[in-house]
């Protein structure tokens, strides 16, 4: 029904008549909507459906943000964003012998929450608790501990971490392996970093390299190169530390197709995507809805990672565009079984690329055209 319909519009507006009929509409519309706020406002209400369904999901994740800040999860999206926040404090310059007063108390209370749970059923990240609590440390040694407020969180903070126990018979993935070697996960000096290997040339090298490849070999690609790559993707700066996304892979062709097959654009090529990422954000992760956007902006510096990371290993990729369409948002959720609170930001269709397939050369703007320099207008 939906491709009937999608077929019969893109026939009428094939039509030069019928498409000019069309624009000029479009733009007397637009123009007089567009012309100040309350002209917009009524527009968006006539059309309420566009923006509907964000309203909806925004309402929603922040629902499940207060219904899960205290519920048994893997990760604390509230203990994630206080530690941060403190991170951010503690590296201040000039830093402050007072700060944080007024989330610190909560800060404690959501570790607390976590280290009750690690006797239960749900499996806390021992990482994310490990971080937490030396990030705590670190502050209290910091700060001015004469301040009513910081004693009273140290002593409750002591009395918590007299509960840890070690964490036995989880078996981490290699990756999260190598964060449980780390000494110390408090702020460090930005010269103890040591020195990438990568030089410019050979990042400018690989950004070139990296083309939208549509024609894949039909091998499998291993679950273990993908997790490479995903490695390589949780790296990327998010707003507080949330990382408000997930990584939806599908391996399985049959699979990959499946959902390949949803979105617009992937026309004469989804049938032999071997696997594919569906980008997922989260909304879950924020309490206000000025942070409604942040989903769109994480996500997507986790993805191009992600595109990256898996170019190093020679698997190649291409960019699906995920239009914000109410039915293909509602057959992609029923495909998922995703909630009104998670949101596709794109899908990703990856493998072995086909040495025989064309690849478009998609020539980029030149620099001046991407850029200005101390412009104020």
């Amino acid at each position: 029904m939906l491709k009937k319909l999608k077929s019969t519009v893109k026939n009428l507006l094939a039509n030069p008549q019928v498409r000019a009929v069309y624009n000029g509409t479009n733009r007397a519309v637009l123009a007089v909507a567009a012309s100040n706020r309350l002209t917009a406002t009524i527009y968006s209400t006539v059309g309420f459906a566009t923006f509907n369904r964000e309203q909806y999901a925004v309402l929603r994740g922040r629902s499940h943000y207060y219904r899960d800040i205290n519920r048994p999860q893997r990760n604390n999206v509230g203990l994630r964003r206080n530690i941060h926040r403190l991170e951010k404090g503690m590296v201040m310059q000039p830093r402050r012998d007072v700060f944080a007063l007024d989330y610190l108390g909560e800060t404690i209370e959501f570790l607390e929450g976590a280290l009750s749970r690690r006797s239960g059923s749900v499996r806390v990240d021992p990482n994310e608790v490990a971080w937490a609590t030396d990030v705590l440390r670190a502050y209290f040694d910091m700060v001015d501990l004469s301040n009513p407020v910081i004693a009273e969180a140290k002593e409750r903070f002591e009395n918590v971490i007299g509960q840890i126990e070690p964490v036995e018979g989880i078996d981490e993935h290699p990756a999260d392996r190598a964060v449980s070697d780390v000494v110390s996960r408090s702020p460090f000096l930005a010269g103890q970093r040591t020195s990438p290997e990568v030089t410019y040339d050979q990042m400018l090298n690989l950004a070139t390299h990296r083309r939208s490849v549509r024609w894949f070999e039909q091998r499998e690609v291993p679950v273990e190169l993908v997790d490479k790559a995903l490695a390589v993707a949780r790296q990327s700066p998010t707003a507080c530390n949330r990382e408000p996304y997930e990584f939806k892979i599908f391996t399985d062709p049959a699979l990959a197709r499946e959902v390949a097959g949803i979105p617009f654009g992937t026309g004469g090529y989804s049938e032999q995507v071997p696997a594919i990422a569906v980008v997922v954000g989260k909304l879950e992760s924020y309490f206000s809805p000025r942070d409604r956007h942040a989903i769109y902006v994480d996500s997507s510096l986790a993805a191009m990672s992600f595109i990256y990371g898996l170019e190093t290993l020679g698997i190649s990729s291409t960019i699906i565009n995920w239009p914000d369409f109410e039915p293909l948002e509602i057959q992609m959720q029923r495909a998922l079984g995703l909630d009104a609170s998670e949101r596709v930001i794109m899908l990703i269709a990856f493998g072995y690329a086909d040495p025989n397939g064309g690849v478009p050369f998609s020539q980029k703007k030149s620099i001046d055209s991407i850029r200005s320099i101390n412009a104020k207008k």
